[in-house]
């Protein structure tokens, strides 16, 4: 299990997109749920970024709808935490 941490960007985008986008909240939810038990898992289709973004991770929350996240590893902690940085459409966030 993952813990996830909300980047103040991640926050702002939230608020942001729900209100643009309201009936892609549970789809928002599943795919955090998700991230926290299995970042890799296939439903949410988690792949590797390049270029500006090449340390970051994205996942999708319904069509058109991405999470832009890293994972970070604390020091002194065995397990490793998810940390989201972004949200929004595929051409916002890329």
């Amino acid at each position: 299990m993952y813990k996830i941490i909300i980047s103040p960007r991640f926050k702002r985008s939230y608020k942001k997109f729900i209100k643009k986008y309201p009936y892609l909240l549970d789809n928002i939810d599943f795919s955090i749920n998700q991230l926290s038990e299995n970042p890799f898992n296939p439903a949410i289709k988690t792949h590797k970024l390049s270029g500006e973004l090449y340390e970051l991770y994205a996942c999708k929350c319904g069509y058109d709808c991405r999470i832009i996240f890293s994972i970070e590893k604390v020091d002194g902690e065995t397990d490793s935490v998810i940390l989201l940085v972004d949200l929004g459409t595929h051409d916002n966030v890329y």
